[in-house]
């Protein structure tokens, strides 16, 4: 069995989320939709703090999505080996010449910004009164910093394309600064601040120089200043503005945000929660469960968090939605389906009527729910990773999970194609449940009906550095149908559907060989076919032969087993799955079932061969070294021991085995007849001989007594 290189995927996959309980040194796997499935119908995964959070943000005009370069302002630090300062001298070094560099640096050295002023007299306007600025921000004259910044944006806007958004920028953070020691006037201070950070954000969307993407910082700037004036509202509508542009740093402002308020006594969080944004910050920490431990544990304060923010809602409800799917995650099932009345089309609403419909028992209410959430949830959405109570991680789309919940009830009405579809439509994310149904509900011919009708073969492609070859579901289901038809004995139909030509023609060469077992003249012939035919189902039987899910797990390449796959009547299980499943079944159903056919056939060779011929013995020696530890390999052995002649080499019976010549077992069919023969006749030795001889010499009187008369 040749193993794909699943080591570094499978290492990939453990190192994405916390290690699982389940596989205490391996990876964690994917959750299969199809393994409790009255649990996945009745779970409402958890929301994505991150996702929800950029839902709050407003599209800012004029700015484009952050690289997240700017992690801290470049002037907070005098060390210089900070990243920011880094990207600082790398933004000058690819708008000004080397001399100007030079010259800017020498500059930035100094402490005082008259100096500035008087060795910069040689430098554009706005780089010297920028520079001024900056070194008065670094020496705590944030008054004069401000003024130097201000006189830089009086320019004239041709004068200052390089500094504007930097100067605004700056402006704000030295107001902000000095109004930290203004008494009475820092209120005014701050004021202007945010008008600065306002003015950075529209210098950056004219287009005027923003390459450490201050735009986007002065948002949080500004947030800051308006958390530290009591208006939580905006600083959550900036921050979130900032996190869906990608900055990180909105995003941990406003986890900070969130546990700040989880964290306020009872009155204060009243009074946040009378704004709708801090009501829907704490929402989006309640639904993600951003505290929970990780033990899938509720924190014991949870439920009185979430009794204050649906009191506080009152008849708010534009986010009906989410405060219906918190009551649902809490089990208050009538407060949801309140909350429901008013929540619209959405696709959040739409599954959480289609959960509550299984919940009354009405199915075709809850499959027409489940199509219309489907369809109301955008096909990008994404809520990213969670890990499951069973530590099973799973990549929530929400429009893919709640075909997947549709398709458990497809499998229970029998409608088996649509299940596979609305599985298989997730392409990787629920592939394990796509290929359970694909290769144990469906027939072969349904199977192959849909592969051939919805997905052709992909294109190539190139292998990963490190030689690991990323493969499309499409080849992955393309070669689960190739494994399927070689199973059932369609062999001149499965080649064409393994994706690589070394894998075509091991397809090929095990039909034909399996072929001219039954069509070949000479008992020989046929040994030799079924023998090839073997060591191909045992060399390259994952890859040919192999299930896609249990018994051998192709998907894994092998290498891990997640038990067995039998299915027993359960909720959402219909009597007609089962019989399907138990049909489709391994034969033998046990791990690497491919070995298992290996040795069967090398047996059937076998039966083929002269018992006495060394081919008979280097068969079954080779046989049951493939199964080890199994009944079969003593079942091989024993009946080397009773029908097969000696050979040294069958002390290490299965071990050390020689290639078996075929050739010369032809001589033994004559010699094996004849030794039977004598060996059957052997008791009777006095009898037949005399017999023997009256025979030959009567024979010989009448063969010369013929002669005579025709003399």
């Amino acid at each position: 069995m040749s193993t794909p290189n699943w080591p570094r995927r499978l290492l990939a996959l453990s190192l994405s989320l916390p290690a699982g309980a389940t596989l205490a040194c391996g990876p964690d796997f994917p959750m299969q939709l199809l393994g409790d499935r009255a649990q996945t119908l009745a779970e409402l995964p958890e929301g994505n703090f991150a996702f929800e959070v950029n839902r709050l943000g407003q599209q800012v005009a004029g700015l484009k999505p952050t690289t997240d370069i700017t992690l801290t302002p470049y002037w907070d630090s005098d060390d210089n080996a900070r990243p920011y300062r880094e990207q600082r001298s790398q933004a000058e070094a690819s708008e000004l010449p080397a001399p100007l560099q030079a010259k800017v640096a020498q500059l930035r050295s100094l402490d005082d910004p008259r100096q500035v002023m008087e060795q910069g007299a040689d430098l554009p306007a706005e780089l010297r009164l920028y520079l001024a600025g900056a070194v008065a921000f670094d020496t705590d004259e944030h008054g004069l910093a401000a003024d130097y910044f201000a006189q830089v944006l009086a320019l004239p806007a041709e004068q200052r394309k390089l500094r504007s958004t930097w100067a605004a920028y700056s402006r704000g953070r030295a107001l902000a600064a000095q109004s930290e020691a203004a008494g009475d006037a820092a209120q005014a201070l701050q004021a202007q601040a945010r008008q600065a950070f306002q003015q950075a954000r529209a210098l950056s969307a004219e287009g005027f120089s923003d390459p450490l993407e201050l735009g986007v910082a002065s948002l949080g700037e500004e947030a800051r200043l308006a958390k530290l004036a009591g208006d939580w509202n905006s600083a959550v509508q900036l921050y979130a503005n900032q996190s869906r542009l990608g900055s990180g740093s909105g995003y941990s402002s406003l986890r900070q945000l969130a546990d700040e308020l989880v964290a306020m006594p009872d009155e204060q969080l009243q009074v946040q929660l009378q704004q709708p944004l801090p009501r829907k910050l704490l929402t989006a920490y309640l639904l993600s469960h951003i505290g929970w431990d990780y033990e899938r544990q509720q924190p014991p304060q949870e439920q009185r968090l979430a009794d204050l923010l649906r009191a506080s809602a009152g008849g708010q409800l534009d986010d009906a939605d989410r405060l219906a799917a918190l009551s649902y995650q809490q089990g208050d099932f009538a407060a949801a389906k309140d909350y429901l009345q008013q929540a619209g089309d959405t696709g959040l609403a739409w599954w959480l009527r289609a959960k509550l419909a299984l919940r009354e028992g009405d199915k075709a209410q809850a499959a027409a729910a489940y199509a219309k959430a489907a369809a109301a949830f955008p096909r990008e959405e994404s809520w990213g990773a969670r890990q499951t109570p069973a530590w099973d991680y799973e990549s929530v789309k929400p429009g893919c999970r709640v075909e997947g919940e549709g398709a458990i009830l497809a499998l229970e009405r029998g409608d088996y194609l649509q299940a596979f579809d609305l599985l298989y439509r997730s392409q990787d994310i629920y592939w394990q449940d796509a290929a359970n149904v694909a290769e144990r509900v469906l027939t072969v011919d349904e199977l192959k009906g849909y592969v051939d009708a919805q997905v052709p073969a992909p294109p190539a492609v190139q292998a990963e550095e490190g030689g690991y070859l990323a493969r499309p579901v499409a080849t992955q289901l393309r070669e689960l149908l190739g494994r399927r038809l070689l199973r059932e004995g369609r062999y001149n139909e499965a080649p064409g559907y393994f994706a690589t030509p070394q894998l075509q023609a091991d397809a090929k060469a095990y039909g034909q060989n399996r072929q001219d077992a039954n069509s070949r003249w000479t008992a020989t012939g046929r040994a030799e076919a079924l023998y090839a035919a073997a060591t191909l189902a045992r060399t390259a039987g994952m890859e040919i032969l192999g299930y896609e899910m249990a018994p051998d797990y192709a998907w894994l390449g092998g290498s891990y087993s997640l038990g067995s796959a039998e299915l027993k009547p359960g909720p959402f299980i219909g009597a007609g799955e089962l019989q399907r499943q138990l049909a489709s079944a391994a034969k033998p159903d046990a791990r690497y079932h491919y070995r298992y056919i290996a040795a069967d056939l090398a047996n059937q060779a076998a039966d083929q061969l002269p018992h006495s011929s060394q081919a008979f013995a280097a068969v079954l020696c080779t046989a049951a070294g493939w199964v080890a530890g199994s009944d079969q390999e003593i079942a091989l052995y024993k009946r080397y021991v009773q029908q097969g002649p000696f050979v040294m080499w069958a002390q290490d019976f299965g071990k050390q085995c020689e290639q078996p010549r075929f050739d010369q077992a032809n001589k033994r069919y004559l010699t094996e007849s004849l030794d039977q023969a004598r060996a059957t006749l052997r008791p009777y030795k006095a009898q037949v001989l005399p017999a023997g001889l009256v025979v030959v010499a009567g024979l010989a009187w009448l063969w010369l007594r013929r002669r005579k008369s025709k003399a």
